[in-house]
């Protein structure tokens, strides 16, 4: 029986496919698996018995990964699961900052008891109107679910667009259209693109990394918009691009102090992937990542351990070993189970930065005396017998 725990409401549609091997528990202390949204787990005491997090949705900064890796806890997203979400409120944010359609709509709210409404729109709509999208230069600044979503996409809409990722998957290199114009340098979106939609992972260097150098290469009609993380915009120096003339419109999904209310921005309170099919997708693929790992020993798109996965188990054992990224590992544990008399019959050894981590299918099962030396190698951090 695996127990897990909800540290926010996960989509029914995700949940109903745990078994009757699976059961519910309120305290974390007691699960081996948990399920999170947006709940913030920095200051919780992680138990020794949990074996896995995951995060219903894309973003992890409200999970410790460095603590729950020195700890053999495993961190999974789920990438790509709200992207078209997200893809379609980019493109609400482009035609808000294209056209005045706020504006208009309060100007009809505050005149609803004109009885000659009609007419004295005919003479107002001039104050609201804009440009339209077809024909400008999109960039597009990330390739991963999103960004490729987002540039295909465009292209359908007459944009021309530009992509810029340094370090593109060969999957999302096969989804991108060749439509799409593919730079080396993220300085030509700066200073060529009318509208620029940033898609990255928030990393130390990508903190801020459109900041006032940026502003600076491009023109003061250029549109930002930002439904990433908005540490990834210095919104101080937007904020101040924007009374200064030098920036058209910065549009973000993340309220705050700088943003909230300034001219020329316009904010949604972080509504990406608050769509009912976004929300469902997240949970399925979060429960599937689960089910696969503690029933199998198997790892896919973890953030914090390497993707390993066997398949299904037909041997008469499985053990999973979470380990420091050291020479010399292979060695040391295939020796105690050689000591031991126990055959290796198929294995995977994966690393990621300073993590790795081994599935071995073996010949007998392999107790817990075995398990027990298995963890005592130095740089082991956690030792489990799947099967």
């Amino acid at each position: 029986m695996f127990k897990y725990t909800n540290l926010n409401p996960i989509a029914s549609i995700g949940l109903d496919l745990l078994s009757d091997d699976y059961q519910k528990v309120e305290d974390i202390k007691e699960a081996q698996a948990v399920l999170v949204r947006s709940a913030s787990m920095h200051e919780l005491e992680l138990p020794e018995g949990l074996l896995a997090v995951a995060r219903a949705g894309a973003g992890v900064n409200n999970i410790p990964l460095d603590k729950c890796a020195d700890a053999g806890i495993v961190v999974f997203n789920t990438p790509g699961a709200n992207a078209n979400g997200v893809k379609e409120l980019v493109f609400a944010g482009m035609l808000l900052a294209a056209r005045d359609i706020t504006g208009g709509i309060d100007w009809v709210k505050a005149d609803k008891d004109d009885a000659e409404i009609a007419k004295a729109a005919e003479k107002q709509k001039k104050a609201f109107a804009g440009s339209e999208i077809a024909g400008k230069k999109l960039g597009v600044i990330g390739l991963g679910a999103i960004g490729v979503k987002v540039a295909n996409a465009a292209l359908n809409l007459e944009m021309e667009v530009y992509g810029y990722d340094p370090y593109i998957s060969v999957n999302a290199a096969w989804n991108l259209s060749s439509s799409v114009k593919y730079v080396a340098s993220v300085e030509d979106i700066y200073k060529q693109c009318d509208y620029i939609t940033i898609h990255v992972p928030l990393m130390d260097s990508t903190k801020k990394m459109i900041g006032r150098e940026a502003i600076e290469m491009m023109r003061p009609s250029t549109v930002i918009l930002n439904f990433a993380r908005d540490l990834l915009v210095d919104e101080e120096a937007v904020v101040a691009a924007l009374a200064e003339g030098k920036l058209r419109k910065y549009i973000s999904d993340f309220p705050n102090p700088i943003t909230a209310g300034k001219e020329g921005c316009i904010v949604t309170p972080h509504i990406g992937a608050s769509t009912e099919e976004s929300e469902d997708n997240c949970a399925v693929m979060a429960v599937k990542e689960i089910r696969d790992f503690l029933e199998n020993g198997n790892i896919t798109h973890s953030v914090n351990y390497p993707d390993c996965n066997m398949g299904g188990c037909s041997t008469a054992g499985r053990v999973l070993i979470l380990h420091k990224n050291v020479k010399g590992m292979i060695s040391r544990y295939t020796a105690v189970l050689g000591d031991a008399g126990i055959n290796i019959s198929n294995m995977t050894n994966k690393s990621k930065n300073d993590y790795a981590c081994a599935l071995l299918d073996v010949d007998a099962a392999v107790t817990e005396e075995v398990a027990a030396k298995l963890a005592e190698i130095e740089g082991v951090l956690k030792v489990r017998i799947v099967k």
